[in-house]
């Protein structure tokens, strides 16, 4: 006989996609190794053009269809082709572009908890914003309830941030980013959370 709870995640899940993000396919993605665990999330931070919010060319560049010569700085990241699984606006909207069944093309080169390649086994997070500048609370109140859903449905036993899986190459989300204060909502333990 199936629980509450768990009819209650079936519904909120479907094939790796969350019921409350508004989803937008992206081709940039794999299946997972046999045998990953999903027990790592990983937050990083982004904004397209950096610095400027409420366009939307993030989500052109996880479709694969930003205009390279919209942007001088979009001529540096031509023919990039990346994705994360989640991206949270700076009101707190929520979008998916990759099923967490599936493997998100956001950590790259990485190591964390005695494995690299984080993406085989984590689920990625982009919060709209510059690494090193604050974020807003609608951002957090929307990372928390989606952190809370994922740990309902996956495995997870880590949260980190783009910086901590590939420190010296990567510094997302920064020193603006409040851990305390994602760890109070989710009321995780320490160990949760990067040191």
């Amino acid at each position: 006989m199936t629980s509450r709870a768990e009819s209650g995640s079936k519904r909120l899940w479907q094939a790796g996609w969350y019921g409350f993000a508004r989803a937008l396919a992206s081709p940039n993605f794999g299946p997972r190794p046999d045998g990953a665990q999903v027990d790592l999330i990983v937050l990083h931070s982004i904004s397209l053009p950096p610095g400027q919010y409420g366009g939307n060319e993030v989500q052109q560049l996880f479709s694969n269809t930003l205009d390279w010569n919209a942007h001088p700085y979009f001529k540096s990241i031509e023919g990039l082709a990346v994705s994360a699984h989640f991206y949270i606006r700076r009101q707190g909207e929520l979008w998916q572009f990759v099923s967490c069944d599936d493997r998100a093309w956001h950590a790259g080169a990485s190591h964390y908890r005695g494995r690299g390649d984080c993406n085989n086994d984590s689920i990625g997070i982009e919060l709209e914003g510059l690494e090193g500048q604050p974020f807003e609370q609608a951002q957090y109140e929307a990372l928390a309830a989606l952190c809370a859903a994922i740990a309902q449905r996956y495995p997870v036993q880590h949260i980190a941030g783009h910086e901590h899986i590939a420190p010296g190459r990567k510094s997302d989300p920064g020193p603006g980013f409040d851990w305390r204060a994602l760890q109070c909502s989710l009321a995780w333990p320490t160990e949760c959370f990067p040191r």
